[in-house]
């Protein structure tokens, strides 16, 4: 399928404006760009209740923000970790997707802030997420969240950090997870494959943009073979939670997503992959713009409704 006309259009727009690939960018100046994320979501909704705590993480605290749907609860929850290449994007700029994604599924979202790099580097953010989604688990009483209904969702680094965490409970046996969302999610250091290179300049995310932001997130290019960096390289996939991994078509980790769903499924994990048409890397917050991240925020509300059994009517 050819470049969906609406991602034609803003990839036009941008061009017109100037725009530069983060690799050209300052990391300052990456941060100051990714804001602009904000005019992609919609408007941000009403949702019944937010709060803002700080987490105990091993070297320092984490912030979250905890977005509560309408009910009376115990309420089934997702830990969200938001994307921009563990170096840019926060909980601020990402607002109007964990408020959405509270409403649409029924869920306590708790939207994880993190340490970026490239000031904090691996494994910092691995720690914070792992940090914030044992947190839960352990509050859940006090948080009003079901344990035996927790599940992780992150888009593109995000998703990385979701699978590492998924991976991380599985390998501790606690705390159990009952889905994992991975929405075109880096799953290798490697930026060698074929999608790299079909996909390498021209969809707002490029190639040399993921090596740039490899490079602000490792201490080292040797660390891109842990499996804490590079799920995809862990040797056992199987016990996991139910997954989705949501891919893009013209995304240079297209098939960093697609890899990583069929080694899922050939270990057993009950997994489910979906590749949207004519769209690019980071489509999910692009809701406001793009039928395809609506479309995208109404799959997601159905696997996790199901996932979680949570009532349609929640």
């Amino acid at each position: 399928m050819s470049v969906d006309p609406q991602v034609r259009a803003l990839l036009d727009e941008l061009a017109e404006t100037g725009a530069q690939p983060v690799e050209n960018l300052t990391v300052a100046e990456a941060r100051l760009a990714s804001k602009d994320f904000l005019l992609l979501q919609g408007d941000p909704e009403h949702v019944a209740w937010v709060e803002d705590r700080l987490v105990a993480g091993p070297t320092a605290e984490v912030p979250v923000r905890l977005y509560y749907p309408a009910g009376d609860g115990p309420f089934p929850c997702l830990v969200y970790f938001h994307g921009g290449g563990w170096v840019t994007l926060d909980i601020d700029v990402c607002d109007p997707t964990a408020r959405a994604l509270a409403n649409d599924t029924g869920c306590v979202v708790v939207s994880v802030d993190y340490r970026k790099a490239p000031e904090h580097k691996f494994p910092a953010a691995v720690d914070d997420a792992w940090a914030s989604t044992t947190w839960v688990a352990e509050n859940a009483a006090e948080l009003n969240i079901d344990p035996d209904r927790i599940g992780v969702i992150g888009d593109s680094s995000g998703g990385n950090l979701a699978a590492v965490t998924a991976l991380r409970t599985r390998d501790v046996g606690a705390p159990a997870l009952a889905c994992q969302i991975l929405i075109h999610p880096p799953t290798d250091h490697n930026t060698d494959k074929r999608s790299y290179l079909d996909n390498a300049e021209g969809y707002l995310l490029q190639r040399r943009s993921m090596q740039w932001f490899y490079g602000h997130y490792l201490n080292d290019p040797s660390e891109g073979t842990n499996p804490w960096v590079s799920p995809l390289r862990a040797q056992d996939l199987s016990g996991l939670p139910r997954t989705l991994v949501v891919t893009a078509q013209y995304d240079p980790l297209r098939d960093d997503g697609r890899l990583y769903a069929e080694r899922l499924a050939a270990a057993g994990t009950p997994t489910r992959h979906d590749d949207y048409s004519g769209v690019i890397h980071a489509f999910y917050l692009m809701w406001g713009v793009l039928d395809a991240g609506r479309q995208l925020r109404r799959e997601i509300a159905e696997e996790v409704r199901e996932a979680l059994r949570v009532s349609p009517s929640a």
